[in-house]
């Protein structure tokens, strides 16, 4: 398991980079020790925060009432839960590391 993701049963705890007023939503693979994310809204009044949980509710296929911000409201670093998953998001499992790989910054 890389060090940006923890999983317990069916919940996923993911330390973020998150980049606001990008030109589209998208994970875009890691910085540094956590995973990148792009997304469209600015930084402003929390709109960031909250577009972020409703984009993670649709990767993960649960309702954004299942997606919370524990650290990180007013940074671009985050640690955020999603709870009810069961598979990865394709977007997520092609960022991890095969087994046997040694797990590096892409």
């Amino acid at each position: 398991m890389p060090v940006w993701m923890t999983r317990r049963d069916d919940q996923v705890t993911l330390a973020l980079h998150v980049q606001p007023r990008s030109s589209r939503d998208e994970v875009s693979g890691t910085h540094g020790d956590r995973l990148k994310v792009r997304i469209t809204a600015p930084p402003v009044d929390g709109a960031a925060n909250d577009h972020l949980c409703r984009y993670l509710a649709r990767l993960f296929g649960v309702s954004p009432g299942r997606v919370r911000l524990i650290k990180g409201a007013t940074g671009r670093n985050k640690l955020v839960t999603v709870g009810g998953v069961g598979e990865l998001p394709e977007e997520i499992a092609r960022i991890l590391p095969s087994p046997g790989d040694p797990v590096s910054d892409q």
